[in-house]
């Protein structure tokens, strides 16, 4: 009983410390730097193994943390993870993205979030090693690109579930919809992207599954 009482406490105090930060953000507007800090990466991370594209990734990222930082001001907390919330702000730039002829962000300078979006050192750097290991890995990117292809419904949840390993709870927080519905989508999208991978014999269910 300890090990899970010292959990649930720990959760609390996650949660509590998540809390105090996001009243701290809406007196002060800088602080929202500590979100983003924490939780870049991640974003980032899904973002581009959505996309392939390192540039569209960091122009998409780059959107969602503007969006965020706009939107703080009315975010409720209900013990869900900020994170979640960004998630599925991310999910929605990517199906806006799809949806637009020509994707036009935000322009950074028009507003006040002077956070380190437009450039990093080393960012060639990490570019070109990230672009490297997702073109050395041909079956992930068979997937990525077959993935593409499905309705953005399916996109978004075998992405989730598979690519950032989210739980089906997770999934339903995120992207504000039913667990039941959740798993109905899992099961036809990956119904729908085996029969585009069928042609490749080296792509096989438990591969898939590993990403």
């Amino acid at each position: 009983m300890q090990p899970f009482l010292s959990f649930a406490l720990y959760i609390q105090m996650m949660q509590d410390n998540e809390r105090e930060l996001i009243k701290r953000v809406k007196k002060d507007p800088q602080a929202f730097a500590l979100i983003y800090d924490e939780h870049y990466s991640a974003i980032f991370s899904y973002v581009f193994r959505r996309m392939g594209s390192y540039e569209v990734a960091r122009d998409l990222t780059a959107e969602t943390f503007l969006k965020a930082f706009q939107k703080i001001g009315l975010f409720q907390w209900r013990n869900v993870p900020i994170s979640a919330w960004i998630f599925r702000i991310a999910t929605n730039e990517i199906n806006l993205y799809f949806r637009r002829s020509k994707y036009q962000p935000t322009n950074l300078d028009d507003t006040d979030l002077h956070l380190r979006l437009p450039y990093e050192p080393g960012v060639e750097t990490e570019k070109a090693a990230m672009e490297k290991a997702l073109r050395e890995n041909e079956e992930f990117l068979l997937i990525q690109t077959k993935l593409l292809q499905l309705d953005a419904k399916y996109q978004e949840v075998i992405a989730l579930r598979y690519f950032e390993q989210k739980s089906i709870h997770q999934i339903s927080t995120i992207l504000h919809k039913k667990e039941g519905t959740i798993k109905s989508l899992l099961s036809r999208g990956l119904k729908k992207l085996r029969v585009l991978i069928e042609d490749h014999p080296s792509v096989t269910t438990a591969t898939f599954l590993n990403f």
